[in-house]
């Protein structure tokens, strides 16, 4: 049996912090996939939709901000499926999009079909490219940069880890943000000791700060999945993850230990 990974890529991931979206970015992050790809299959929730369309327009308006990301985010999204499509293509992998909203995790029969779908798509070696539906709902682009729906997601489809690529090395501990050296909290067991270190900074493309991140690992901890949090600024950060160099937080759960089950 497979590991399901549920990998969430923020915008400031894909953008390498930049106003466009990477394909470098997007070409590395399906290098490490089609590397990994006998052991573990892989399911994304991919933010970006709006620094997508970016790139392409300025759009005339005087309607409220958060229409104008709605519109953004339906300019984009099919651009961004296409930089997806085309990078991961090359590396032999396939890919399908899915728009999901919140209130399709409150009905039962909607849970059924996300889940049902999903599982045939990643069992024909698809790989299953999520992004909330925005141009019908606002809450990710107000609250938290795609964390909850990834952590939701996660824990309907049974992932076996939630993996939240960010902008940093994982949380830092909040003296060492404070004393301008941040220091990364390497390992926990269960959120309650982060609760203290998390810190109201957002990121730059984002709208989740590490407050948004912490609280999908709760959604993920009550799932029984455990979380890391790692920087996918850096190539390779998924394979190095596994491999246990680089700098990240792994948010264990009492249940066992990702790697170690396998």
């Amino acid at each position: 049996m497979k590991k399901r990974i549920l990998l969430k890529i923020g915008s400031n991931t894909l953008t390498k912090e930049t106003n466009q979206i990477s394909r470098g970015k997007i070409e590395d992050i399906g290098r490490q996939i089609a590397v990994l790809k006998d052991d573990y299959e892989f399911v994304i929730v991919s933010s970006g939709a709006i620094a997508a369309a970016k790139q392409f327009v300025k759009l005339e308006h005087n309607g409220e901000e958060i229409n104008v990301k709605q519109a953004l985010a339906a300019i984009g999204q099919p651009h961004l499926m296409r930089m997806f499509q085309e990078s991961f293509r090359e590396l032999g992998l396939f890919s399908a999009q899915c728009l999901l909203s919140y209130s399709d995790f409150e009905n039962p029969k909607s849970k059924a079909n996300i889940k049902n779908t999903i599982d045939i798509l990643v069992g024909n070696n698809f790989i299953p490219i999520i992004n909330e539906n925005d141009t019908v709902a606002a809450d990710e682009i107000q609250f938290g940069d795609n964390d909850k729906l990834a952590a939701l997601t996660a824990a309907l489809l049974k992932a076996d880890l939630l993996m939240i690529a960010t902008n940093t090395n994982g949380i830092y501990t909040k003296i060492s943000i404070e004393n301008g050296q941040p220091e990364t909290i390497s390992e926990v067991l269960g959120i309650s000791s982060l609760q203290k270190e998390i810190s109201s900074h957002k990121s730059s493309h984002g709208t989740g700060g590490m407050q948004s991140k912490v609280e999908a690992a709760t959604i993920a901890q009550e799932a029984g999945i455990e979380t890391w949090i790692v920087n996918g600024l850096n190539d390779s950060f998924i394979t190095d993850a596994f491999a246990g160099s680089g700098k990240h937080t792994k948010i264990k759960t009492k249940d066992g230990h990702f790697l170690e089950d396998h």
